[in-house]
């Protein structure tokens, strides 16, 4: 009992000193430059020639710096230099690499030549890998087991160094996206393109072959498209003209690699200690990784030799005003540390955002009613017990976009007759190579609905009248207006979405706002306000399609889709109530059928479903990332692309080689409308909608601005420690009067059993 009663007076003591007992940083990180956030899922490649993933991205964006960067305001979305010192020059050629002016016509174009120049004096972080002794060699380059003796990171080395960035060390990391002992997600783009890459991975191969246990030297091994013209300077020859190879350097895969790097972790007994790339990288940008414990934390800090980069002077319309431009010019990155914490579940996550222990949170469905309002007219703000803690919000439209496809070879929703369904004639072009080897589901970019759906096809016993191109287009056209992505938005998205109009999402060159922008098949022009079509209209297109209130005229059988998905649970039940119910407005019959993921890409494969729901994340913000995904030379079906909708239309597809190596431009903006016009009237996706994200932050971190294309926002990102350390005072102050009342209740029953045992004695004795 008195030891009780001590330890609950100790606590009250303690509790006296200010310290925040549910404090989960250290007391010593008070009132320092540190940013707070989590991330939810261990990065599986820090290696940049590796990695493609957004979580992976989240890191290695700020640990890298490649040539180019997208410009943090600007909208649309503007390349501008971050390693390189200016815009990259590029120079045409035709076959024999005589230069060509600007002006030349594509089909004359053979070569590119990117020429980069980088900013000189650029340093990478502090690592061992760079160590020297007195004589200048490497301290670390013939480790012997005893010396890697409790050695299990970058900093456990007694000594570090850094030397400058070199245009050799971005030639190497070009030649490293051919190596045959990585997992090279983008080997199969750049090879079409790079001048002699794929000659050159099978060049390495027999290399490596000839010497599987020694160090793959690519310096050993010249690559003709990629070469250094001095320190400073080097080219990258690719095939044709491709003007969005451009974005391709804005990504870590053409960050800067030093040998000395790799050289470093090719040391035995390095890759039993995690001390690979894949773990520990090592780059120029503004942050370096400098704890790697991804089940529980990860850190990165502020890379002491980054002074190559401003805080941007420039931005969009009403930036001053929002404060956002009043760092303009300062070094970045403007923290010092950025600690991320594993956080599996989103109401522990939430409830330390409240907390004010995470600076910024995004909103999980179980509380976006506890921290947004939505108006009548469908604003969105946040809630007052969010206000009042001086909490705002950020929204963003994702260039992103879900959508439903009709498969085109189908007899019914596509109108190609079973005796000539065979893939569309693909069309020469390099971009089957390009995009037909982008990853799908395992990395973002392709998702089913609600975890990879198909509408599979009705009986495959169908008269030949059914194969009517006119009569598909116009059952296509009334279910794209009574499937209403509106609604969807609102129940299942929490409104976080906007309905789309076209493959093209916001912020990206094509995409026309307002009225210019509908989908007039779908959509009326009301009031300054698109409205969807009423549901006679979707009828009236069902009958002239051959299905009077939904019954095939010639059959008089009722027209019957089978949906064929991956979904379970009770989240996706709904959803697929909710499509039924879309169905049901034209009474069309709608029949869910369970399968398995991997069946299902195997339908698609095929081309043997007649709707399915997929999703698109832009690689890089070009209309062509998007419309590409309508491309006949792209099909799923003969092709392997990532076209699986199947979808051919020559005018469409000759446009599409028009305008995809085009600058933005007038020019460019006509013909992407006369694409879209077509896409309009064929009807061959739902359009569905582009997500929209939603962040919250502190009022104390400044300078936030959604980017969805920019990986590398953090170093722009400022804190105010001193008024953070108020609020969290403020908000986690523990509540004393009821320890304090349980403390006096048993001091009372001690002193009272106390007194009880002394009487007791006392009566005994007498």
């Amino acid at each position: 009992m008195k030891r009780l009663v001590a330890y609950l007076l100790f606590a009250l003591l303690a509790a006296c000193d200010g310290q925040l007992w549910n404090n989960p940083y250290p007391a010593s990180d008070a009132g320092r430059s540190i940013l707070y956030t989590a991330f939810t899922e261990r990065p599986k490649h820090l290696d940049p020639a590796q990695a493609y993933s957004e979580n992976e991205y989240e890191f290695l964006a700020n640990i890298y710096a490649p040539p180019l960067q997208y410009h943090y305001f600007k909208r649309p979305y503007q390349l501008v230099p971050l390693a390189a010192s200016e815009m990259p020059v590029v120079i045409y050629q035709d076959r024999l690499h005589h230069p060509l002016p600007d002006t030349a016509p594509t089909d004359k174009i053979a070569y590119s030549v990117y020429e980069i120049h980088i900013k000189p004096g650029m340093r990478y972080q502090p690592h061992p890998a760079f160590a020297t002794d007195g004589q200048g060699k490497p301290e670390y380059d013939h480790l012997t087991p005893d010396e890697l003796r409790g050695i299990h990171a970058p900093g456990d080395f007694p000594h570090s160094g850094t030397r400058i960035v070199k245009s050799a060390d971005y030639v190497n990391q070009i030649k490293r996206l051919a190596h045959p002992q990585l997992h090279l997600p983008i080997y199969g783009v750049m090879s079409e393109y790079i001048v002699g890459l794929k000659d050159y991975a099978a060049t390495l191969q027999q290399a490596l072959q000839k010497h599987p246990d020694d160090f793959l030297d690519l310096d050993a091994y010249p690559l003709p498209g990629v070469q250094v013209v001095n320190d400073t300077t080097y080219r990258i020859t690719i095939k044709g003209k491709y003007p969005q190879f451009a974005y391709w350097l804005a990504m870590p895969f053409f960050a800067p690699m030093p040998r000395e790097a790799e050289r470093f972790y090719a040391q035995a007994g390095m890759k039993q200690r995690n001390l690979t790339l894949d773990w520990w990288p090592v780059g120029s940008g503004p942050f370096y990784l400098s704890e790697n414990d991804p089940n529980r934390r990860m850190v990165l800090s502020k890379n002491p030799y980054y002074d190559s980069e401003r805080y941007p002077v420039t931005g969009e319309p009403g930036d001053v005003q929002a404060g956002l431009l009043a760092d303009a010019g300062l070094s970045l990155p403007l923290t010092d540390k950025v600690v991320f914490t594993l956080e599996k579940e989103t109401i522990p996550y939430w409830n330390k955002f409240l907390q004010g222990y995470y600076d910024a949170s995004g909103i999980s469905s179980d509380s976006f009613d506890q921290a947004v309002q939505v108006s009548v007219g469908g604003e969105t703000s946040v809630s007052q017990d969010m206000r009042e803690k001086g909490i705002t919000l950020s929204t963003s439209v994702a260039t992103s976009t879900m959508y439903t496809g009709f498969n085109w070879l189908d007899p019914v929703v596509g109108g190609v007759c079973e005796n000539s369904k065979s893939a569309p004639s693909p069309q020469p072009s390099d971009e089957t190579s390009n995009h037909s080897t982008k990853p799908s589901t395992n990395d973002g970019k392709v998702a089913g609905y609600p975890e990879g759906e198909s509408v599979a096809r009705g009986p495959s016993k169908r008269s030949d009248s059914s194969c009517n191109p006119e009569r598909a287009r116009k059952l296509r056209q009334a279910i794209s207006i009574a499937v209403d992505f509106e609604e969807f938005v609102s129940i299942f998205a929490n409104g976080r979405g906007i309905a789309a109009q076209s493959p093209i999402p916001p912020g990206i060159f094509g995409y026309r706002e307002g009225r210019a922008g509908i989908n007039p098949v779908v959509y009326d022009w009301v009031d300054g306000q698109p409205r969807r079509k009423p549901i006679s209209q979707a009828k009236r297109l069902l009958a002239e399609a051959g299905y009077p209130d939904g019954v095939d005229e010639k059959t008089h059988q009722p027209l019957v889709i089978n949906l064929d998905t991956t979904a379970s649970g009770v989240g996706n039940k709904s959803r697929l109530d909710w499509l039924r119910k879309q169905f049901d407005k034209i009474n069309v019959q709608l029949v869910v059928r369970s399968t398995d993921y991997n069946r299902f890409q195997d339908k698609i494969r095929r081309g043997d479903t007649q709707m399915f729901y997929y999703g698109w994340n832009a690689d890089y913000p070009d209309p062509e990332n998007f419309l590409f995904l309508l491309n006949g030379a792209q099909a799923k079906v003969g092709g392997d692309g990532e076209n699986a909708a199947n979808y051919n239309n020559p005018e469409y597809n000759r446009l599409f080689e028009e305008m995809k190596n085009m600058e933005n431009s007038p020019e460019r903006q006509l013909i992407i409308d006369r694409m879209l016009e077509i896409l309009h009237e064929d009807s061959p996706w739902l359009w569905g909608y582009h997500p929209k994200n939603y962040v919250l932050q502190h009022g104390w971190l400044h300078n936030v601005k959604p980017n969805v294309m920019a990986n590398n926002k953090l170093k722009y990102w400022r804190v105010d420690a001193r008024q953070r350390d108020l609020f969290r005072a403020r908000w986690n102050q523990p509540q004393l009067l009821p320890l304090w009342l349980v403390t006096i209740a048993l001091l009372s029953f001690g002193l009272w059993m106390w007194r009880a045992l002394r009487l007791r004695e006392e009566a005994r004795s007498l």
